[in-house]
């Protein structure tokens, strides 16, 4: 039987699903409830798809969560210029240094391949990290492939399973939004109830 792209698509996305390592998001949402009772900031990190990911993530963890969330890439005018006068690679490691992020505070990463300077790729992640291990950080992310450097130094971090290599990329993207969903709709986590769901079973009359 010839199947569609989407039917393709949706069915992959399906097993992703069953076989994302739910324990491993339990303890994400486990760290984050000790991280807000402690007073401790999250800073989430991301290039690409994954930094517009990083953007709707910090809006959901402040408003729903109660969690003090901030991320680098929504303040383009500081990431341009360290860009132009230090370097790409330089701009998330200088921006957790300048936000004096310390052991009260953790890192959310949210990648496709989760950092590797061997190839390259996604180098500001990697320097990133090895601040955040320097000031005493906990390390979360949300990643896909074999998860990089990210899985490699973190404290837990889900790997997005690959199941066609022809959409990792589309794959994690999508899934590093599921679980972060996931996460601040926990039941140990919600700080503050989200609108849709305030309004449920409350009758909403439409003007003719």
């Amino acid at each position: 039987m010839n199947h569609s792209h989407a039917q393709h698509y949706f069915e992959q996305a399906a097993q992703i699903a069953k076989t994302i390592d739910h324990q491993a998001v339990e303890r994400i949402v486990a760290g984050l409830v000790d991280l807000r009772a402690r007073g401790g900031r999250l800073f989430l990190l991301g290039v690409g798809g994954s930094a517009a990911n990083c953007s709707h993530a910090v809006n959901d963890f402040r408003k729903i969560a109660g969690i003090e969330a901030y991320t680098p890439v929504d303040n383009v005018a500081e990431l341009t210029a360290r860009t132009n006068d230090e370097g790409w690679e330089t701009v998330f490691e200088a921006w957790l240094s300048t936000s004096r992020a310390n052991e009260r505070d953790a890192v959310l990463v949210f990648s496709v391949g989760g950092g590797d300077s061997a190839r390259r790729v996604s180098v500001n992640i990697v320097r990133a990290l090895d601040e955040a291990k320097r000031r005493g950080l906990a390390i979360y992310g949300i990643v896909g492939r074999d998860g990089g450097y990210t899985k490699q130094v973190g404290d837990e971090v889900i790997v997005v399973p690959t199941v066609d290599p022809a959409h990792v990329t589309p794959h994690s993207e999508a899934f590093q939004a599921v679980i972060w969903h996931c996460i601040v709709s926990h039941p140990n986590l919600v700080a503050h109830e989200m609108k849709w769901e305030s309004m449920a079973g409350s009758e909403v009359s439409v003007p003719l």
